[in-house]
């Protein structure tokens, strides 16, 4: 549970904006969407490489 505490005269919006980022930094949704299905292990380490490559792959790139 996400707990904002507005400070004294701070406006709305910025409260608004603090909690949509903290919100957003638990990634609460990509969890919940995540585990919507299930997933095999050696699907997820097959997904985990290709990310690490194509990590890899950007950073090579920028040293080029």
């Amino acid at each position: 549970m996400l707990k904002i505490i507005v400070k004294e005269g701070e406006q709305i919006d910025r409260a608004l904006k603090r909690y949509k980022r903290k919100h957003r930094n638990v990634k609460v949704m990509q969890n919940l969407r995540e585990n919507q299905f299930f997933t095999k292990p050696s699907v997820k380490r097959r997904r985990e490489n290709q990310k690490a490559a194509y990590i890899q792959n950007l950073r090579d790139q920028e040293d080029i």
